[in-house]
């Protein structure tokens, strides 16, 4: 995952108080939160918690 993506999702988390397993659910669920970070769940998975 690249650097970008990664800040994406800080973003993200600190902008919606979002914690790591929390902020993966929304990624699965969410549309607009996969489209702003860029992930694309035809061709990758989203990201375990864990990588955050």
């Amino acid at each position: 995952m690249g650097i970008d993506r990664m800040l994406r999702i800080h973003f993200l988390q600190h902008w919606f108080e979002l914690s790591d397993p929390v902020a993966e659910e929304t990624l699965n669920d969410s549309y607009i939160m996969r489209q702003c970070v860029g992930i694309d769940l035809d061709t990758e998975p989203v990201v375990d918690e864990t990588t955050f």
